[in-house]
């Protein structure tokens, strides 16, 4: 069992760090902290001796006043590095720097200058030390205007106010979760590596994994609000950055005011018909109802896969292959819900056999149009 302490435990990164350890109480113990330990030294020392490894990533990140920064964050590393010698502590120290250690910045003076005094303590007195030098981190929960573009924006889009573009340069990103798996991995490695065999100090740069204009972020980001807002529609999320950036997007979202969204319901002298889910990767959901004796589809997909899933009533689906003459005919019942895959070139439909309305909801693995070149009608 790894003890371990976050200082900053409620920022951002923190808390998703804490989170996530959490998911493994048979190899983690969190120790808890509050950012008031460091105005209380006996907290503070009690804390640094409760703990095997210590991830500190206490910090500030903006202010008005640059030095204010540059102070506070030399300080909290000081408090940190003190109460270890004052208790003869030696956890594993790991510091969260930033690739603003390259800059002319007093944050980014400050998080160097931080790695430093981190490493002479580690020196000292045999203790390991690990500097992650981190790209921007963005996810859910960051605060905007603090800890990211990423959530300025997705604050900004969410809650009707306008983005602004400061500098349209390119941002190298790490998701709050790739970074957590990252640290949570040295934790494991320097547990299992003999005390006298392992570097007392060592310094990772993190490589970002992804990397996009701000003008790019933005206009993805744009579109994402002008596709769901209005219709509900979820983005293409075959690439994982794609996918992250969603989730980040989503939790910005009043869910206690947007919510539920109001589907549209198409109705007809067959019954009705709605759209449950459109997604622009991983296809297309939808929901009818067919009154007694009408026969949907008649129509075969060349590349689109497609599923009718009864959930009440009887039905009878028939497919028959393009080219060829045999029928397959499959009955269903909504008591045993159930379901039908059909394959490409195969004609297919579904009649209602019932003296009820039938529900059926149906998948298809790209968007339906009935005018896409890819749907063709014929009778099976």
């Amino acid at each position: 069992m790894i003890r371990i302490g976050i200082t900053g435990q409620s920022g951002f990164v923190g808390t998703h760090l804490y989170n996530t350890l959490g998911l493994y109480p048979d190899k983690y113990k969190r120790i808890p902290f509050e950012d008031s330990y460091f105005q209380d030294e006996v907290k503070l020392k009690e804390f640094v001796v409760s703990c095997d490894v210590i991830v500190h990533l206490a910090a500030m990140n903006r202010h008005n006043d640059p030095q204010v920064i540059y102070n506070t964050n030399i300080k909290l590393v000081r408090q940190l590095t003190e109460a270890c010698v004052a208790t003869q502590s030696t956890p594993h120290i790991i510091f969260s720097s930033s690739t603003q250690e390259e800059r002319d910045n007093l944050y980014g003076k400050s998080k160097k200058e931080g790695r430093e005094l981190l490493e002479q303590w580690a020196d000292k007195y045999n203790a390991q030390f690990t500097a992650f030098v981190i790209p921007n981190v963005y996810g859910p929960f960051g605060n905007p205007y603090y800890n990211s573009v990423v959530a300025t924006f997705c604050h900004q889009l969410t809650h009707n106010e306008t983005p602004k573009i400061e500098v349209d340069g390119e941002i190298k990103l790490i998701y709050v979760s790739e970074l957590v798996e990252v640290i949570i991995k040295n934790i494991q490695q320097h547990s299992e590596t003999p005390l006298n065999t392992a570097k007392h100090c060592e310094t990772i740069f993190i490589p970002n994994t992804s990397e996009i204009k701000v003008s790019s972020l933005l206009q993805k980001l744009q579109n994402y609000k002008e596709n769901y807002f209005s219709k509900g529609e979820i983005p293409c999320l075959d690439k994982p950055s794609d996918r992250n950036l969603w989730n980040t997007f989503l939790c910005y979202i009043d869910h206690e005011s947007f919510f539920p969204f109001h589907l549209k319901l198409n109705t007809d002298n067959r019954g009705s018909f709605v759209e449950t889910v459109k997604l622009n990767s991983g296809g297309q959901v939808s929901f009818s109802t067919t009154v007694p004796g009408i026969t949907r589809g008649n129509h075969f997909h060349t590349r689109k896969a497609e599923r009718f899933a009864v959930i009440k009533g009887k039905a009878r689906i028939e497919l028959r292959r393009i080219g060829t003459d045999k029928i397959l005919t499959f009955d269903l019942d909504g008591s045993q819900p159930s379901f039908v895959d059909m394959p490409i070139w195969t004609t297919h439909n579904i009649t209602n056999m019932g003296d009820d309305e039938l529900y059926t909801i149906f998948w298809i693995s790209e968007h339906y149009d009935a005018n896409d070149p890819d749907t063709y009608f014929e009778k099976v």
